[in-house]
């Protein structure tokens, strides 16, 4: 069976357990997203980020009248 676990690797713990499982050769694959190239959903590329981005601050100095 394989699991797909989130480890938050800015905690103690988190960096922890990853230092554990790197021990391991077999049994244990880390998947990178910008090794593998498969991008996890939800994230975008710097350019779709740049034009969002700008998008929402154009809103909100809308909305607060600045332009």
């Amino acid at each position: 069976m394989i699991h797909t676990i989130k480890i938050d690797d800015n905690t103690r713990n988190g960096k922890k357990i990853l230092n554990d499982l790197r021990r391991y050769r077999s049994g244990v694959e880390f998947e990178n997203p910008a090794i593998t190239g498969k991008i996890p959903e939800g994230y975008m590329t710097s350019d779709e980020f740049r034009v969002e981005s700008k998008k929402d601050l154009d809103e909100i100095c809308r909305k607060h009248g600045i332009l």
